[in-house]
């Protein structure tokens, strides 16, 4: 919280001054009645609230916790959306208290400039992660930003170093790792519940046609389309280059790869209790587009392997989700919903007795994620976590658009192969820059 806002101790010193009579203060300035006293909350702003932004968004300004006092974005009309669903939601809440008011930007260094924000919600497209978060680091806010983490491996790392060294709260938007199922079913793995773990089996199904080409359109006078384009390369407007469109297109994302993907292998890395560390290769093939404005993988194989003899391999094939192989049994994940299957199906019945490995549970992402702003701890998701898990993600893409096994080493951060080294390298259109 920030340490300016007033305190309760001198609210009640300055009203008992400035009142000849005995003052009659709301609960909800006392924090009683199951509110929160305004020097607990924790004042937030959204940067970037179309789509997953803006479920982002409810999701905190929704909490008694959080005061959410400014939205960003360069969709002027979901801006203003945005702004007055805040707006509405607090005006029909009297018991939150004297909430309301929200500022609505353009521009999200305006956001980090205000010295009474908090925390700040990143859910632009991938493309903007890394630069956003690293000024907002820098700008002294905690973060919550959606996965993938960056759209580089290189991005990724200059995030983990901002956070670090600015000493800020982060969460990647990973929620999938979240769910109590989830977390029940890698601790059944990391018990050695199924045996010893030989196999991550990925599933991720591709729901999006390609092939299309959308003639170029006069950008909308509510949309600053090159403020959007931000870091990537000049490029001609069509409606269907943006806001959800992006992910199937290399300059702003990984298609399928980083999107769910990210969340997939995420639950892997979690599952092999390799959250700290990244894989020592990886092989994959891949079809791309040969033509139309998509050019991400729309049927790919790929496999990792790691230093402790596990693979991780995947492909197209559905359902969604993460199946855990040992020499005794399996557990699959669906994503999304975290429904368990296992064999032998009496694995879900098992309980974890108090001296196995436990990894927790919380009420949620983003309670997660505003508790540990108020406690200082590590999240569910830190930012070091989501790096090797977006990583991951980067390197199936790269070891596709090559054909070819790459080795990689998970201290330097680097490929035993140039022409891949130099396919990660982040390429940032001016001014911008990390």
């Amino acid at each position: 919280m920030h340490q300016r806002k007033i305190t309760r101790r001198s609210f009640l010193k300055s009203a008992s001054i400035a009142a000849a009579a005995p003052a009659i203060i709301p609960a909800s300035a006392l924090g009683r009645d199951g509110n929160t006293a305004p020097s607990e909350r924790i004042v937030m702003a959204s940067i970037g609230v179309g789509g997953q932004g803006m479920h982002n968004t409810r999701a905190f300004f929704s909490m008694p916790d959080v005061q959410l006092v400014a939205v960003c974005d360069v969709d002027r009309h979901h801006c203003a959306a945005a702004r007055d669903t805040v707006d509405e939601y607090y005006a029909a809440r009297p018991s939150y208290g004297e909430r309301g008011n929200c500022s609505a930007y353009h521009d999200f260094r305006e956001v980090l400039a205000r010295d009474d924000i908090d925390a700040v919600m990143i859910g632009t497209p991938d493309h903007w992660h890394g630069a956003m978060s690293v000024a907002a680091a820098r700008a002294g806010k905690d973060i919550y930003c959606e996965k993938p983490l960056a759209n580089s491996i290189p991005e990724g790392r200059a995030v983990v170093d901002a956070v670090r060294q600015y000493q800020r709260v982060f969460q990647t938007g990973s929620h999938e790792r979240s769910r109590d199922n989830a977390r029940y079913a890698c601790e059944l793995v990391r018990n050695g519940r199924i045996g010893k773990l030989h196999t991550i089996r990925v599933q991720m199904p591709v729901d999006h046609g390609w092939g299309e080409t959308y003639p170029e359109m006069p950008v909308p006078d509510h949309f600053d389309y090159d403020f959007w384009l931000g870091p990537a390369r000049e490029a001609p407007y069509t409606e269907m280059r943006c806001h959800f469109y992006f992910r199937y297109i290399l300059d702003y994302s990984g298609g399928e790869m980083t999107d769910r993907g990210a969340h997939i292998i995420d639950l892997g890395q979690l599952g092999n209790d390799t959250d700290h560390t990244m894989p020592i290769s990886v092989s994959g093939t891949g079809k791309f587009p040969t033509e139309g404005l998509f050019n991400t993988a729309y049927e790919y194989e790929f496999e990792f392997e790691y230093a402790n003899g596990v693979r991780l391999v995947g492909d197209h094939s559905g359902p969604r989700g993460v199946r855990f192989e040992g020499d005794e049994g399996w557990v699959f994940i669906h994503v999304h919903g975290g429904n368990l299957e296992a064999e032998p199906t009496s694995l879900l019945r098992e309980a974890i007795t108090p001296n196995e490995i436990h990894l927790g549970r919380s009420r949620g992402h983003h309670y997660d994620f505003l508790e540990c702003v108020k406690s200082r701890g590590e999240t569910k998701a830190p930012a070091e976590v989501g790096h090797h898990s977006g990583s991951m993600c980067h390197m199936a893409n790269i070891a596709m658009l090559l054909n070819k096994k790459l080795r990689w080493d998970p201290q330097t951060e680097q490929f035993d192969d140039a022409a891949a080294n130099r396919m990660m390298q982040p390429s940032m259109r001016a001014p911008w820059t990390l």
